[in-house]
């Protein structure tokens, strides 16, 4: 099946020298609401998907921890570029849905792992995927846990 052009671009630039920082870049560009958290795409692959933010003062909330929407952004971000990743050019995927949990204070930067167990086969029905989501401290210790649904169709 033929690539989606955002992974292809992720392909390409992943083994330079300064490639993801170039690719979190071009993202941001695309849309730009995700700069707000300052991400950096650290692993993409079809299935998966890593992306980091540091704790800065635009994404404190009022007790100067990471605000809770801000770390939807970023779980939004990780969902995004896993779908751009997995799903294949000849189809599309929208957001349709999204359930978080707070689980524990986000008192440094953030990293958001996306992950499926399984990659799903994409045919010719339109189809719910639900794209779970694990935001970790950088001690490791999970502060937002969630789930992103895409509905995925095939292109027109």
């Amino acid at each position: 099946m033929p690539q989606n052009p955002t992974f292809a671009m992720w392909r390409k630039l992943v083994e330079r020298p300064g490639g993801k920082q170039l690719f979190s870049a071009a993202m941001c560009l695309r849309v730009p609401y995700f700069r707000t958290v300052l991400p950096a795409v650290r692993e993409l692959e079809p299935g998966r998907c890593v992306v980091s933010a540091p704790k800065w003062w635009g994404v404190h909330n009022h007790i100067g921890t990471f605000h809770a929407i801000a770390a939807c952004n970023l779980a939004e971000i990780a969902m995004g570029m896993l779908a751009e990743a997995t799903v294949p050019a000849t189809h599309r995927w929208l957001p349709k849905g999204m359930t978080v949990e707070y689980v524990a204070k986000a008192e440094t930067g953030l990293t958001a792992v996306a992950e499926l167990a399984e990659l799903p086969e994409f045919g010719a029905a339109g189809a719910e995927l639900d794209v779970p989501i694990t935001i970790s401290d950088r001690n490791g210790k999970p502060v937002v846990t969630g789930t992103i649904t895409i509905w995925v169709t095939p292109r027109k």
